[in-house]
């Protein structure tokens, strides 16, 4: 049996788009899996009685090194901010490539703890910051210093010690530029670096708390339960900085959902499921709803998404135990029509994601093509015709040709850069100034207007001479060339639309980092958990799988 891909024009609507959840395709999970082999160690830990101090965590295999450099500093609380404009922070944080000698760790005490206001070389790989969630982190040195574990309600209710507010690659503030490390098999995979800091950070909250504790009161403190460890994350503000990305890269976007769309395909068309296979699936449905039900949020937003993914998991789990039968042929694929059919978007995806456990000889290959060497296709093929480009248009987005930009709510919003920051952010159209400074993140309005001006011109004029007259579209035209040949590079919805929810599209790129726990602020900033359950790094080297789904906080 043949299954046909998803349609990109259900497919790559925002509403769709934001209920995706993590995989076995995340980054930080072919990150541990892609790692797992590696030596891990703590070569530095010169911390003071406070906790502050500099400590160095380190991966190796064979000739490679990669070192985490913390600096842990001592701050007033009220200079602790979440705000990407905050200017101190309780730690931050380097990978650096190599060993780090005396001569390195000086150089970057001075300009790791500035962030972007330092500067860093060629040998530093990421860069990031964070601060405690004081509370919890208060909490557990009191705790652990009286000689008891703390309390699991609350540590449950947080699920971190620290959330980092940003992590940084890719040639930023001098950091390596991505040409030097790219072909490197063991980061031949989306953010592996930026995924193996965070990872080490988490670990660097588990050692500095015992620390802290230990200092406190030497002859009672006890360290943090290991289980209570694994059951603890690190967290993570995110907020509109990140939406533009899955813009602004489309064939990236493009390789990251079509691989996720060819996993489901191959799975649906699988005839005979084994046994094992349907009870790992099954096993890690019926875990997961645990974990559903411990996502804290005061999002009325969220709170509906949840309630409805309950509601219909718990109906799925009723289908697939009392009336599905695996022995059926092509059983995903019935599956998968049922939940078309009885569930919520949201539900649709979470299970399509659960589906990809027993198959991690159809995922793995697929990790490896989820980069894309974006400069490749950025050049517009001149010499194709009006026509022509009239006909991709039309075929590949009849839902945004659809949209009527006369009226006031289709373009109410826009995308502009913040003059602070330079960050990106959202604005209302009829009531904030700054329209004329609009950045073209509005590509639905774009295409509309593409598509009218092409039908003023001849249609046998080829692209060049088109351009000439119009060169405010050539980001538009060049995206339509692009969606030829990458069915899944452009979001089929309205970014500046009065109804758009700029969360859905911050939740489709976490959901591919391996993001839990997703707890909107607003529509345009959330915070998240990573690596909440995760295995330790002394036991990466034989671990399950499937911790994503294991209830956490049981001692």
């Amino acid at each position: 049996m043949n299954v046909e891909l998803r349609d990109p024009n259900t497919i790559m609507k925002l509403s769709r788009l934001g209920s995706f959840h993590q995989s076995k395709l995340s980054f930080l999970r072919s990150f541990l899996n892609e790692f797992k082999d590696w030596d891990y160690k703590r070569d530095i830990f010169n911390l003071d009685k406070n906790g502050f101090g500099i400590a160095v965590y380190s991966f190796k295999k064979q000739e490679r090194v990669y070192s985490l450099i913390c600096f842990a500093n001592q701050i007033n609380d009220n200079e602790r901010s979440d705000r990407v404009i905050a200017t101190k922070w309780d730690a931050a944080f380097t990978l650096y490539d190599g060993i780090p000698n005396n001569q390195d760790i000086e150089r970057l005490k001075n300009e790791v703890p500035k962030q972007e206001v330092g500067r860093l070389s060629y040998k530093e790989l990421t860069l990031s910051r964070a601060n405690k969630s004081v509370r919890v982190f208060d909490h557990v040195v009191e705790s652990l210093s009286n000689g008891v574990q703390p309390n699991l309600s609350l540590l449950e209710k947080v699920g971190y010690l620290y959330r980092t507010t940003a992590v940084y690659g890719s040639g930023k503030f001098g950091l390596a530029d991505r040409f030097r490390i790219k072909n490197r098999d063991e980061i031949n995979g989306p953010f592996r670096l930026e995924m193996m800091l965070v990872y080490l950070v988490r670990q660097f909250t588990f050692d500095q708390v015992n620390h802290v504790a230990k200092s406190k009161n030497p002859k009672k403190a006890v360290n943090l339960d290991l289980k209570i460890c694994k059951s603890l994350g690190i967290g993570n503000s995110t907020g509109l900085g990140m939406a533009p990305f899955i813009v602004n890269h489309p064939t990236l976007l493009n390789n990251w959902i079509f691989c996720r769309e060819t996993a489901l395909k191959k799975i649906r068309e699988i005839k005979k499921v084994k046994s094992n296979d349907s009870d790992l699936f099954k096993s890690c449905i019926r875990n997961s709803i645990k974990n559903i039900t411990s996502w804290n949020t005061e999002s009325k937003y969220q709170l509906d998404k949840i309630k409805n993914l309950l509601r219909d998991i718990k109906k799925f789990v009723d289908f697939i135990e009392n009336e599905f039968d695996f022995h059926v042929d092509y059983p995903f694929n019935e599956i998968y029509l049922w939940i078309e059919k009885e569930t919520c978007e949201e539900c649709i995806e979470y299970i399509v994601s659960i589906m990809m456990e027993p198959y991690g000889e159809i995922t793995n290959p697929l990790i490896k093509k989820m980069s894309s060497e974006e400069e490749k296709y950025f050049n517009i093929p001149t010499d194709r015709t009006v026509n022509e480009l009239i006909e991709i248009i039309e075929k590949k987005y009849p839902y945004i040709l659809s949209i009527n930009f006369n009226k006031k709510e289709n373009y109410k919003k826009f995308w502009f850069i913040s003059k602070n920051k330079e960050e990106p952010r959202l604005a209302d159209r009829f009531e904030e100034q700054g329209s004329d400074l609009e950045q073209p993140l509005a590509v639905a309005r774009d295409i509309k207007k593409l598509r009218e001006r092409l039908s003023t011109y001849k249609k046998d004029l080829t692209i060049d001479q088109f351009l000439i007259k119009n060169s405010d579209l050539r980001h538009v035209v060049r995206r339509a060339f692009i969606i030829e040949k990458f069915p899944y590079s452009e979001i089929q919805d309205n970014t500046i639309g009065e109804n758009v929810v700029p969360i859905d599209m911050l939740r489709l790129k976490l959901s591919f980092f391996g993001a839990l726990k997703f707890d909107p602020r607003s529509d345009k900033w959330l915070r998240i958990c990573m690596f909440q359950g995760a295995p330790l790094p002394n036991e990466l080297k034989n671990y399950d799988e499937q911790w994503v789904y294991q209830s956490h906080f049981k001692i």
